[in-house]
């Protein structure tokens, strides 16, 4: 019986005269589904009880659980989508991590990528006869994930059920077994004795042993190659935010781990791309043992690190960046404010410009080029406060893309009430929610709104749409573009909440390929069983939302709050079932 339940320093460089380092519980629901369930003919989609005493506290029949009428099977999306009256066909369960646009089995069989450039590790999304068009289930004896702050320690070992990471990278104390569980002692490939001492040292470095990260100027850094994100963790304290990616590689589900613990962090790779963010936007970028060719990799050990070091000096040197601290394989270099070094080396022909200087269009999928920006323009150039600050600040963004500041402080008061109002709604406490993304994120304001919460928020701007990603950054908030035609760098069951507002609209005027329906299927991909999912658009939108939920197994209730125009809206408070094939 089957029970189924080195263009690449430039992209890189962080704000103007910041620093860049480049370093060398409580469960809602549980079932099993070898014991909570009994023998079946055929393979049948079933939800769980809800709210169990604790994970051991029930063991129910198949009778006990209502049985839907969605079929399981792999089905591919048609060039004509109709949603069929049984419901949206549930993928097979070996599908259960599928990540569209990084699915080895389709990118293994294009024989024509230069992969010693690492094109194979970037999003390549299949055509659409090539992609699956069904829910994809969660594993064998998938959890509620533990909640915040315990996650940051802890996962369930069920839902994420790889043991390559913790058999190869245990000595460095990525993450071990222990259990049930999986522990993340802090440890990293840079500093295995942990995050909290790598962390404290690097601010000694920067400050002469006089201050931290904070008190040098970080608030944003960019985690290049994050691991299992441990490093970003510890940084929580310092009130510094991390945007951290990896590839999807032979570290095996590292950003996985990740967001399973609670951190923020997307699947990505520094290439033969752009990384989809603005230019100026972080203080710190930070790299240890990152895997990116920045000229070589070298270990410290190896018989040719004296060479690749002195190599990779001389390519800094030429972009003007400033050694400021070295200790054994830790280098921590400081980009120039004064443009005159390196226009200094483009007269001596040691380095390129970049001929466009489009400040405005978006960071997505432009290739990287051989050649580095100058900031000749300084009206532009801002310096940003603090932190706690900056998320109502005024800032050079918005007057760019004419956002006068009366707009902009009235958003930020619409979305503090809305915000409220969504907590009356959702009727959780908040320490239920932890990965929320607001899908088309405008200047912020959701995201600020929720600053005091216990939550990340990954704020994504459509690229199709203003370029508004400078001022959530500018705000100290974190996300990245994106084209909502194709899945997201992400994996499945990722998200706590998502905010959709006026999204759907935006996208109906394009044609098949970006249907309401993919954008719908996308969503269920990546949020967790008994998450929510927030909808704000066009009446003829919603109704065709809340007619087609239950073929996704979304519940669905509404409520009429007001909009910017004094006027109201419909919101859709959708929530995805807790379902498992048996």
């Amino acid at each position: 019986m089957r029970r189924w339940w080195s263009p690449a320093l430039a992209a890189v460089e962080p704000r103007s005269v910041q620093l860049l380092l480049l370093g060398v519980a409580l469960v809602a629901a549980s079932f099993y589904a070898g014991t909570l369930f009994g023998s079946s003919a055929s393979p049948a989609l079933v939800l769980p009880p809800s709210r169990p005493r604790s994970p051991d506290s029930f063991r129910a029949k198949v009778t006990d659980v209502p049985v839907f009428t969605n079929r399981v099977s792999r089905t591919y999306r048609a060039k004509s989508v109709t949603v069929p009256d049984h419901g949206v066909d549930v993928c097979p369960l070996e599908y259960n991590e599928y990540v569209p646009c990084h699915d080895g089995a389709y990118i293994s069989s294009l024989k024509s990528l230069d992969t010693s450039r690492h094109v194979d590790l970037e999003s390549i999304c299949p055509p659409w006869e090539k992609r699956l068009f069904c829910l994809v289930p969660p594993p064998n004896d998938y959890k509620i994930p533990i909640r915040w702050p315990t996650s940051r320690d802890y996962v369930w070992r069920s839902n994420v059920n790889h043991s390559h990471l913790a058999e190869v990278k245990g000595g460095q104390n990525w993450v071990h077994e222990k259990g049930k569980l999986w522990w993340f002692p802090g440890g990293g490939t840079h500093f295995k004795h942990g995050a909290s001492e790598y962390i404290e040292r690097l601010g000694n470095m920067m400050t002469n042993s006089t201050g931290d990260l904070r008190s040098a100027g970080v608030v944003q850094v960019l985690d290049v190659g994050c691991g299992v994100a441990s490093f970003s963790a510890y940084l929580l304290p310092l009130d510094i935010r991390t945007m951290s990616f990896a590839p999807k590689d032979g570290h095996e589900n590292q950003i996985q781990f990740a967001l399973e613990r609670g951190i923020g962090a997307m699947i990505s790779v520094l290439a033969t791309k752009q990384l989809p963010y603005p230019e100026n936007s972080f203080e710190m970028v930070h790299c240890s043992r990152c895997r990116v060719d920045w000229h070589e990799n070298a270990y410290r050990k190896d018989k040719d690190f004296p060479v690749i070091w002195e190599k990779l000096v001389n390519i800094t040197t030429t972009m003007c960046w400033k050694l400021i601290a070295k200790h054994v394989q830790t280098a921590i270099w400081v980009k120039p404010e004064d443009e005159s070094c390196r226009q200094k080396n483009v007269d001596m022909n040691l380095l390129s410009i970049c001929e466009s200087n489009d400040n405005i269009s978006p960071s997505w999928k432009i290739p990287l080029m051989n050649c580095v920006k100058l900031n000749k323009d300084k009206s532009n150039i801002q310096k940003l406060p603090s932190r706690s600050d900056r998320l109502s600040f005024y800032s050079k963004s918005l007057e760019i893309i004419g956002v006068a500041p009366e707009r902009f402080e009235k958003n930020n008061q619409f979305w503090k009430n809305q915000v409220h109002k969504y907590w009356s709604f959702l009727h959780v406490e908040k320490t239920s929610i932890r990965n929320v993304m607001d899908m088309n994120a405008n200047y912020g304001g959701f995201a600020a709104a929720l600053s005091s919460d216990p939550v990340w928020i990954m704020n994504i701007v459509p690229y199709t749409m203003m370029n508004t990603l400078p001022v959530i950054y500018d705000r100290g908030l974190l996300g990245s573009y994106h084209d909502w035609c194709e899945p997201f760098s992400t994996y499945p069951r990722s998200y706590d909440l998502l905010h959709a507002f006026h999204l759907f609209s935006h996208y109906k005027r394009r044609k098949e390929d970006c249907l309401l329906e993919d954008i719908m299927l996308e969503m269920d991909r990546i949020i967790r069983p008994q998450g929510f999912i927030i909808i704000r658009d066009e009446n003829d939108t919603l109704s065709r939302i809340i007619n087609l939920a239950p073929k996704f197994l979304w519940d669905v209730t509404t409520h009429m709050l007001e909009n910017e125009e004094s006027g109201t809206d419909q919101v859709l408070f959708c929530r995805k079932k807790f379902w498992a094939i048996v």
